[in-house]
């Protein structure tokens, strides 16, 4: 007969065996199959110093790189601070959007500063990415100057955690491309937790299309490949915009106002150009996009904030944007609406330059096009690929080349009524293939439209067009590419 000690035991390593079986099983079915996350362990992983992280919370607090230099002069005076200066292998820092999806950041930020820090978490309405990078990466740079070692390699092993939609991810990669164009290097590779609608980004990196909040250890297993997975190329593509004297209400983080744009006088204006403009500039990642889908997408976005117990979860929204788009025109259209307020043909010029090729040549928008969209990635729509898998002797006749995240070009297609639409989400047939180019301009005027909607990642704006002058977009792919670190 066993002792009870004998049998506790027994019992005790029975329990740790059945706990540790959970958590290997649920790793196994998402992917990391024989993985253990051990919770300690993983703080060790991404922890930093509390000094350093005291040090960064001070910047940002103050808006003053220079404000944690006191916590680094107290921690060095201090007897252990050797033991307490110990640089983790993989140092990180997370962005919660809580307004994204379902607005489950606030559940995940509680438990993402438990297993690492507080200050290592942020709320991106209240710290924006900019503050981040100016101050808390700008003190991690001012204490590597004056001799701070272990504060210079935690800034050359970081890496960042967005928690948010396609819009989110894209305002952070925004941000960080300042780093780059500063010379301000390393810049930090991006994970993702996919909490938007359609996740697109994520999809496309290996980070899945929604987060499972079902799953403790789901978020554990995150950071874990986080800080452990490959990192990847991504273009970006810049968004000049330039329209007649006026300003664009509520215009998206992503699209800040700017003192000029430069047209390229290689092209000829249809329209008259007006004496005072107003410019913006922005970058984004996935799409861009003008017409009746920019439309929807407003009229959703502003739905869900004017009523946020309507965005219960991605499932939720995409039902109530399938309802919204329902009511606005794109399935059916009016019988006494103007042919000029159907389709994009009559108030839109295109032209693009095709890879390796300085000419610009113009791009017909047929009559039925309703929606315009130019496209980085193979997801678009919640994991769809509108642009399809074209087979070899097609792109060779439509002069194509196969579509990749780094190979400088946009993929530009249309999209006809809600039907046309519909059945190209459902990738029974491809939407109709406009252009491959590695440069895009289009000149808008208004006719009898007073406003169009443009969107971009997700982000999507009214645009106030004249009748008389000329709006202009012209999109260019950056000289850097963002890095994005594959979760698969």
């Amino acid at each position: 007969m066993n002792s009870p000690s004998s049998s506790s035991s027994s019992t005790g390593d029975a329990r740790s065996i059945a706990v540790k079986s959970t958590i290997v099983e649920s790793i196994r079915g998402c992917g990391m199959s024989g993985v253990r996350v051990d919770k300690e362990e993983l703080r060790q992983k991404l922890t930093m110093p509390q000094y350093l992280r005291f040090a960064m919370r001070d910047s940002i607090c103050l808006q003053d790189p220079s404000a944690g230099e006191s916590r680094f002069i107290s921690a060095r005076d201090d007897d252990n601070y050797a033991d307490n200066a110990v640089v983790p292998s993989t140092p990180m820092v997370v962005f919660i959007n809580p307004r994204s999806g379902g607005r489950h950041g606030p559940v995940l930020k509680e438990r993402l500063q438990h297993l690492m820090s507080e200050e290592q978490v942020f709320d991106i309405l209240d710290v924006k990415p900019h503050e981040f990078i100016r101050y808390g990466l700008g003190c991690l740079e001012m204490l590597a100057g004056i001799g701070d070692s272990c504060a210079k390699e935690t800034r050359e092993r970081i890496r960042i955690v967005v928690a948010g939609g396609d819009g989110t991810v894209g305002w952070v990669l925004g941000c960080l491309t300042e780093l780059h164009e500063q010379g301000r290097l390393p810049v930090p590779p991006v994970a993702i937790v996919p909490l938007g609608t359609g996740n697109d980004l994520s999809r496309s990196f290996g980070w899945g299309g929604s987060f499972p909040f079902s799953w403790k250890a789901a978020i554990k297993r995150t950071l874990y490949k986080a800080s452990t997975g490959p990192i990847c190329r991504l273009d970006s593509w810049r968004i000049s915009l330039s329209m007649p004297e006026g300003a664009i209400v509520e215009a998206p983080n992503s699209l800040k106002r700017t003192e000029e744009f430069n047209l390229d006088e290689g092209l000829e204006v249809e329209g008259e150009l007006p004496e005072e403009v107003v410019c913006y500039e922005g970058v984004f990642y996935n799409y861009f996009s003008i017409g009746m889908d920019a439309q929807v997408a407003y009229g959703f976005h502003h739905l869900r904030n004017e009523k946020p117990y309507l965005a219960q979860g991605p499932i939720t929204n995409k039902i109530i944007y399938s309802g919204y788009t329902c009511t606005q025109g794109w399935f059916f259209t009016p019988c006494s609406s103007e042919p000029s307020l159907r389709g994009l043909k009559n108030i839109l010029r295109m032209h693009v330059k095709k890879f390796n090729d300085s000419e610009w040549e113009p791009v017909l928008v047929p009559t039925s096009v309703r929606a315009v969209v130019a496209l980085n990635l193979h997801s678009y729509g919640s994991g769809r690929n509108p642009w399809g898998n074209l087979k070899p002797e097609y792109l060779e006749k439509r002069g194509f080349v196969e579509a990749q995240v780094d190979d400088g070009l946009l993929e530009i297609f249309g999209l006809k009524q809600g039907w046309h639409a519909s059945f190209v989400m459902v990738e029974l047939i491809s939407a109709k293939h406009l252009a491959q180019a590695a440069a895009i301009r289009l000149e808008v005027r208004g006719g009898e439209w007073k406003d169009g909607y443009m969107q971009m990642d997700g982000e999507p704006w009214k645009q106030p067009l004249s009748k008389d002058y000329s709006t202009f977009v012209e999109i260019k792919r950056e000289p850097f590419q963002s890095l994005l670190i594959n979760g698969e």
